[in-house]
């Protein structure tokens, strides 16, 4: 089994959470069980998967939920573009997630990658 904590593209989604988390804190509270819970469950999506798949028996299994955490990337993604287009967040909060996203996906692709190769 591997070790979900080992891996950058794991402790990188992680931090992308607590920032998500510290940003979606000043959203509207009429958003609380709408774009702010959204929000949140996308960015842990993509770590927890990484997690998850970590756990798997099998290369392709991992493979799986790194595909999941691509989604949540690009999820969460839209939805920080969507909290700046609605004025919930700041573009400069976009502009400086927008990379770490970009680097979180990037890395799953080539992980993702590299274990579809090995089957």
């Amino acid at each position: 089994m591997r070790d979900y904590k080992k891996y950058d593209t794991w402790k990188i989604a992680h931090e992308l959470v607590k920032e998500i988390y510290t940003i979606s804190e000043s959203f509207p509270k009429s958003e609380l069980f709408g774009l702010t819970s959204q929000i949140r469950r996308a960015s842990v999506s993509i770590p927890t998967n990484i997690a998850e798949g970590c756990g798997r028996s099998s290369d392709k299994e991992f493979a799986r939920f790194l595909e999941i955490s691509i989604g949540s990337t690009n999820e969460t993604e839209y939805l920080l573009f969507l909290s700046c287009d609605l004025g919930f967040t700041s573009e400069d909060n976009l502009l400086s997630l927008t990379p770490k996203l970009n680097l979180i996906r990037q890395k799953l692709i080539q992980l993702r990658k590299k274990l579809l190769i090995n089957n």
